[in-house]
């Protein structure tokens, strides 16, 4: 990990970055396995705020994406993370944690005034994410479901992640 850059995604990156993807969902017992096509789609509409990799000797090792979502009360410049993902051979390394940490930086540079995630909260826990307030995503347990806000404000209702969550088609 001595090596390991973070920086924005170049458009050389897209077949690596979608093969990183397709290797760290492999075996994830919750992925419908469409996650780098997620990332595709986000891409081709222009839709993705923030797109960074975990470079590790000139190789792609790790990737991290984050658009924005609407939240059924309107308030605005609300972002989801992910899908984040670590090629197996990095993982447990700090790849994830460097990736999560940058994006959520570059969020809060944007101006963004909270983040949710889908993931692991023991995982997420450790970057601030908790519990949404209120905030709910469809189909989502609420212990799966967690939110960060930046600005101070909590928005209340249900959340929706850009089109292209739907299966990337």
């Amino acid at each position: 990990m001595d090596s390991m850059r973070i920086r924005a995604e170049r458009p050389g990156d897209h077949a690596a970055i979608a093969a990183v993807i397709e290797r760290a969902f492999a075996n994830h017992p919750f992925s419908d396995h469409t996650e780098q096509r997620i990332v595709a789609a986000l891409r081709d509409a222009h839709a993705l705020a923030v797109s960074l990799v975990a470079d590790e000797a000139h190789a792609v090792a790790a990737h991290a994406a984050a658009s924005r979502v609407a939240i059924a009360d309107g308030t605005p410049d609300w972002y989801g993370l992910g899908p984040v993902a670590v090629d197996p051979p990095y993982q447990r390394q700090g790849f994830g944690t460097a990736l999560v940490e940058a994006t959520l930086r570059r969020l809060r540079d944007l101006g963004a005034a909270g983040c949710v995630v889908v993931g692991d909260a023991a995982y997420y826990r450790r970057f601030g994410f908790g519990p949404g307030r209120g905030l709910v995503l469809a189909g989502v347990p609420p212990e799966h479901f967690m939110a960060m806000s930046f600005a101070g404000g909590w928005p209340e209702g249900e959340v929706a992640y850009h089109a292209a969550f739907g299966g990337g088609d």
